[in-house]
Formats: C-alpha cells, sequence, structure tokens
C-alpha cells in the first residue's frame, strides 16, 4: 500500500512551527553557534589521526557554508521527493551528528573493521566518516538529491558511499549496524523504517536517536546520552533478533 501523501497544508503548519520570535530566534541561533564550535574543535581534534577524512570533513563543512542544510525550502524537488515517500516537510528539518558522538555510540555498538554501517536518511554523509574512522564500510540513503549530488564526489575518495533513495525500501541485507536520526520523523515514517529493519540479517545492531524501537524483535542494548548540533540527546542500541513461534501462513 502506497504512503498516505501530506496534504500542502500540513505542510506549511510544519514550516510555520519553526518561526520563532526575534529574540528567541537569536538564542537559538548563539546557542548553535556555540555547540558548532565545539563540536568543530572536537572533530579537528579526531581528524588528526585520520589524515584520509579530512578532505570529505572540509568539503562538507564548505558545502555548509554555501549552502545551509537546516533551512527548509519548498522547491520543486522537495516537494516532488516528500510525494513520493508521503512524509511531512518537518521531517527533513533536522541538525547533524558531530563525529566525536557517532563515534562513541559506534564503539559502543560494535562497529569496527569488518562491519558494515548504512545510515538511514544520511543527509550529507557526516556520519558515515565515523564509520570509516573506525574501518568499517559505509553507505548512505538520503531522500534529498541536493544533498547527494553535492556531496557523494566528496565522499568517495574515502570509500563512502551515498545514494538518493527512500531509506524506507533500501536493501539492508548485508548491514551489521544501522544509524537512523529519526527525531524529527512520523509515526508512521518510523512505521515504516521499522519494517525494512526486519529485513535485516538476525544480529543486526541498530541505532535510534532519541526513541527506542518500540517492537519485541529489537532487543535494546544499551543507551547513551551524546552531544548533538542542537544539544543532548540519547541515542539507543539494539540488536535485531527475530521472534521464534509465529504463525506460518498458509499455502495456496
Amino acid at each position: 500500500m502506497a504512503p498516505e501523501r501530506p496534504s500542502q497544508k500540513e505542510d506549511e503548519e510544519d514550516l510555520a512551527a519553526f518561526e520563532l520570535p526575534f529574540f528567541q530566534r537569536l538564542v537559538v541561533q548563539l546557542w548553535a553557534m556555540v555547540l558548532g564550535l565545539i563540536t568543530r574543535l572536537t572533530d579537528a581534534v579526531l581528524l588528526v589521526g585520520r589524515p584520509a577524512l579530512v578532505r570529505p570533513y572540509v568539503g562538507l563543512w564548505l558545502a555548509e557554508r554555501l549552502r545551509s542544510p537546516y533551512r527548509a525550502r519548498r522547491s520543486f524537488e522537495v516537494v516532488l521527493a516528500l510525494r513520493s515517500t508521503g512524509q511531512r516537510m518537518r521531517e527533513l528539518i533536522y541538525g547533524e551528528t558531530p563525529l566525536m558522538s557517532a563515534l562513541w555510540v559506534f564503539r559502543r555498538a560494535g562497529v569496527g573493521p569488518g562491519s558494515r554501517v548504512v545510515d538511514l536518511g544520511a543527509g550529507r554523509g557526516r556520519v558515515l566518516l565515523a564509520a570509516r574512522w573506525l574501518g568499517a564500510e559505509a553507505r548512505g540513503v538520503e531522500l534529498l538529491a541536493e544533498h547527494v549530488t553535492r556531496m557523494a564526489h566528496w565522499l568517495a575518495p574515502a570509500g563512502i558511499t551515498l545514494v538518493q533513495g527512500d531509506a524506507a525500501q533500501t536493501d539492508l541485507s548485508d548491514a551489521t549496524h544501522v544509524f537512523t536520526n529519526w527525531l524529527a520523523l512520523t509515526p508512521e515514517t518510523k512505521a515504516r523504517f521499522v519494517e525494512r529493519l526486519r529485513t535485516c540479517a538476525p544480529g543486526t545492531r541498530v541505532l535510534t536517536v532519541l526513541h527506542p524501537i518500540e517492537a519485541e524483535d529489537f532487543v535494546r542494548l544499551s543507551s547513551h546520552r551524546v552531544l548533538f548540533t542542537w544539544g543532548l540527546e540519547r541515542v539507543w542500541i539494539h540488536e535485531y533478533r527475530p521472534l521464534t513461534g509465529k504463525p506460518t501462513p498458509p499455502t495456496s
């Protein structure tokens, strides 16, 4: 069944919710500047040990300076992408995961050489740098083609793949770890993600931001409060363990 498409009114309401009064917006911007400085400094320290990741990281930073990824825009391409998946505009308004935070949770999830990390809703691919820092294979799936076309060529030399597509339909059969920042996702989109996560191999580790997966076949292993570009947030680590004893569907 195709996902229900959001109305233009719903999208406009989502955007209006992010319009803040002047002084409140100023405080938020100042706080974001402080957090940005902290995360950039920690990222720079970590990159000293991985020179091969410096060039793609600088490419991400330059792209951010030229065109902010945090500003929602109702371009034709954005509307078309949303209509194809049934998602709402508010699901595209997000921050990013600093390298330090991604490394912290990836280590605790067992990411290392031989791991295959997939980031669902990868944005511009910053989390994938942490996976490569640890020696893992890294692949990101992003709905907005603009992120992919502007960033894929920066990430490719570091062995990172960034592709355009619907994260709820991507192939996860070879993943050992899946990361998704579903902070802004609607319950309907999360449900689609969970159904796709059930195509993973048993034992796959799944990391979600803010809320855990509310399903018996995703066992919670741990949770960690780490820094993001908007503040402290909790990341949950699960292991996919398919339930046994499910009824067998009738055969014709």
